[in-house]
């Protein structure tokens, strides 16, 4: 197999805790996504609100995948934090970090971490609810 194929459908993936312990987001068939989401949106509708991780080759891909979860799971848009970088500005790999509670985001250029969209849910009435999920593809949502 080249060295440049995309990687292949783990075929032991079936549940959303299979993800955890994971430095990068395993490529998932139709069917794993489709699982994955139903079991995502059975555990985030136990939580109040939520933090995003999202680990991406470009500021770009990373503000994009928060873009496509917050349209997908019906958020709201997060603000860039003023005291942030604009992700324009950021060259090669990043970290942003969304969260809910605060209504903003940051981005930081950051080399050697793996790639993938991570969601912590919070749920101060119901904290057994709280959990952190991923890493899911960027291209999850």
């Amino acid at each position: 197999m080249p060295s440049d194929s995309a990687p292949q459908p783990s075929a032991e993936l079936a549940a959303l805790t299979d993800l955890c312990g994971l430095r990068s987001a395993p490529a998932i068939t139709d069917a794993q996504r489709a699982l994955l989401r139903q079991q995502l949106d059975a555990a985030i509708g136990r939580c109040d609100w939520f933090t995003v991780g999202v680990m991406a080759p470009s500021a770009g891909a990373a503000v994009q995948a928060l873009r496509a979860a917050e349209a997908a799971l019906g958020w709201p848009a997060l603000e860039l934090d003023p005291g942030c970088a604009l992700p324009e500005a950021i060259e090669g790999p990043a970290f942003l970090k969304a969260n809910q509670n605060s209504g903003r985001y940051l981005v930081r250029a950051e080399a050697g971490l793996g790639e993938g969209i991570l969601i912590t849910g919070h749920s101060p009435a119901d904290p057994a609810a709280e959990d952190t999920w991923g890493p899911l593809p960027l291209d999850f949502f």
